[in-house]
């Protein structure tokens, strides 16, 4: 006697294998564990629907309704998130955001998935908030297909999809929408710090060295080759007039002064490379650069390093 029915059009054979492979999974712990769902299972599979059977009395059905149901609800929220979630986020963003250049739409999806994948806590959008949003959306998605399949046990998966999925709809709306902001303020940042290669490339050096003292966080010092301090208000500061003006938030103005003294080679003294200013002067300056840890003017500007630093890769 068929218990349930999903419906999968326009679907492909290892597709529909694979749900009902996940399916029959999820019917085989029900049987195992102490749920109360005795009764074998059938499931029969063509490449439009999942039919799923029980032999049993008609009258014995009612008992294990609720959690077959449930179970199976559960398989197909799984299912949606996994297989179906990164198919509506490009529906979204090419239908609904009008963009259409293959390199922007996969670059959009990178920051959905590294946003949805992220454990950081972003409070301006709580539903980005790593494994506890997945498993609200799935929550959502169980509820949903729960009660679908109270009103009728043939389910159209296409058709839930399209049609009951409005909150979970709107969830990865604002997902994509904050997607496309980062993907944005990228995009201006990267078209800045061309710009500012740009004119490094044009300009010609104005002095031979500069050791870029960094003593921590945004704390840094600017020496010329003999370790003096060095006065950018002595040059010429066209550029800072006529660029850093722009509505752009840059991180921090020691690259404009870097950029006004122009030297031909900067040494970075660092204890933290990776730090995120620093990366954009290496981006910016390209093969001008150096980073340098431990060598004797670190020691004395930035103090001798721990042994354990001296040993970290």
């Amino acid at each position: 006697m068929e218990l349930f029915a999903i419906v999968v059009m326009n679907a492909d054979e290892a597709y529909v294998r694979s749900l009902c492979a996940q399916i029959e999974r999820e019917l085989q712990l029900l049987h195992n564990a102490e749920s109360g769902v005795t009764a074998p299972f059938d499931l029969h599979e063509t490449h439009a629907y999942i039919r799923v059977e029980v032999r049993m009395k008609e009258r014995e059905i009612s008992s294990i309704h609720k959690e077959v149901r449930e179970g199976l609800a559960g398989v197909l929220a799984d299912h949606i998130i996994a297989e179906k979630e990164l198919l509506i986020l490009r529906d979204l963003i090419v239908k609904e955001f009008k963009y259409e250049a293959i390199d922007d739409v996969e670059a959009i999806e990178g920051y959905c998935k590294q946003s949805m994948c992220a454990e950081t806590v972003i409070e301006e959008l709580p539903i980005l908030n790593g494994s506890s949003a997945r498993l609200r959306r799935k929550q959502m998605l169980t509820e949903q297909l729960t009660q679908s399949l109270e009103e009728t046990p043939r389910l159209s998966l296409d058709g839930f999809l399209k049609f009951r999925l409005q909150d979970y709809t709107e969830e990865l709306r604002e997902i994509a929408e904050y997607a496309i902001d980062e993907f944005m303020m990228d995009r201006q940042y990267q078209e800045f710090i061309s710009l500012l290669q740009y004119f490094v490339y044009i300009q010609e050096a104005k002095i031979p060295v500069a050791h870029l003292i960094h003593k921590g966080g945004h704390e840094f010092v600017i020496l010329n080759d003999q370790l003096e301090l060095i006065d950018a208000n002595e040059f010429d500061t066209t550029f800072k007039l006529e660029v850093l003006e722009k509505d752009i938030n840059f991180e921090d103005m020691i690259v404009s002064t870097l950029i006004t003294v122009s030297p031909a080679n900067i040494y970075i003294h660092t204890r933290d490379p990776e730090l995120t200013i620093i990366k954009t002067i290496r981006q910016i300056f390209e093969d001008r650069t150096t980073v340098c840890s431990y060598c004797r003017t670190c020691d004395i500007f930035l103090g001798e390093a721990k042994k354990q630093d001296q040993l970290s890769p």
